[in-house]
């Protein structure tokens, strides 16, 4: 029996069930070699549409398609046996109307193998979540600082640091635990008032530079990694410089591509041993 088939994935009932028992740890993945090597730590993995920049070194999060979105996920989702894979719904997959929403999000969990997907948006989107939860499709939603509202937002500015945006931005998590979101995402958003909301809300909250009164917690990974340049949010906490390890194990095989040292005779085909036999 293999290791896919003797290990159970997360569910989403069980994430929701997290509430108030235990803390939920959750990183993005875009390749199958990140995500097998952080599966069996993580509750879930989530395929965001941080891809666009990470992987495709695109200036901002929205430029990737679902299609790009559905073959990553599906490369992560064979590389993993046990966090649940939620996908993240790219910039104008969903906002249309509902049923765009449905066929789009469909598409993530048939073609993908995603277990849920997550999308932008609170009381304007409440009713695009109820659409898509009633027709069997869980919805993680994301409050707070959106990026794919960059735009809008004037920037990666943080949400609730005044009166008027922190009314709108509880306002927001309030209507989509409504609508049925099993978790909502609170990034950017002021310490006190993502306590205040992960203290009202019955689901789930996962924060991303908001409190550690969150239900969880979740990063990009390369940035946690120390892969992604030096320019990085304030709240990301780096936990390993693999940037300059990567570099230093490149300038050290080209040195010996160079000088001829690599490769070896034990590295190539044909080559008999010059290890001394035992008598």
């Amino acid at each position: 029996m293999s290791i896919h088939q003797s290990i159970k994935r997360v569910t989403v009932p069980q994430l929701k069930g997290c509430k108030g028992q235990r803390k939920i740890a959750a990183l993005t993945a875009h390749s199958s070699v990140f995500a097998s090597l952080m599966d069996e730590y993580l509750d879930f993995i989530l395929i965001g549409d941080s891809t666009a920049m990470v992987a495709y070194g695109l200036p901002n999060t929205l430029s990737i398609t679902v299609e790009q979105i559905a073959a990553h996920t599906a490369a992560v989702v064979r590389a993993t046996a046990h966090a649940c894979v939620v996908a993240d719904m790219p910039f104008g997959s969903y906002q249309k109307t509902p049923e765009q929403a449905f066929e789009n999000a469909a598409y993530l969990l048939s073609a993908g193998g995603a277990d849920a997907v997550k999308l932008e948006g609170g009381e304007i989107m409440a009713p695009t979540i109820e659409f898509l939860v009633k027709r069997g499709i869980p919805v993680l939603a994301h409050v707070g600082l959106m990026p794919q509202h960059v735009n809008t937002m004037g920037g990666y500015k943080a949400q609730g640091m005044d009166e008027a945006t922190g009314k709108q931005v509880l306002a927001d998590a309030v209507a989509v635990e409504r609508a049925g979101a099993f978790a909502v995402v609170l990034e950017g958003v002021k310490e006190e008032l993502a306590s205040a909301i992960s203290a009202k809300l019955g689901i789930p909250t996962i924060g991303i530079g908001a409190s550690v009164a969150c239900d969880g917690q979740i990063l990009v990974t390369e940035d946690m990694l120390g892969l992604n340049g030096e320019n990085v949010p304030r709240f990301v906490k780096r936990y390993a410089n693999l940037a300059s390890e990567v570099q230093h194990a490149v300038q050290r095989y080209a040195d010996e591509v160079r000088a001829g040292a690599f490769p070896e005779s034990k590295h190539c085909f044909g080559v008999k041993s010059t290890t001394p036999s035992k008598a």
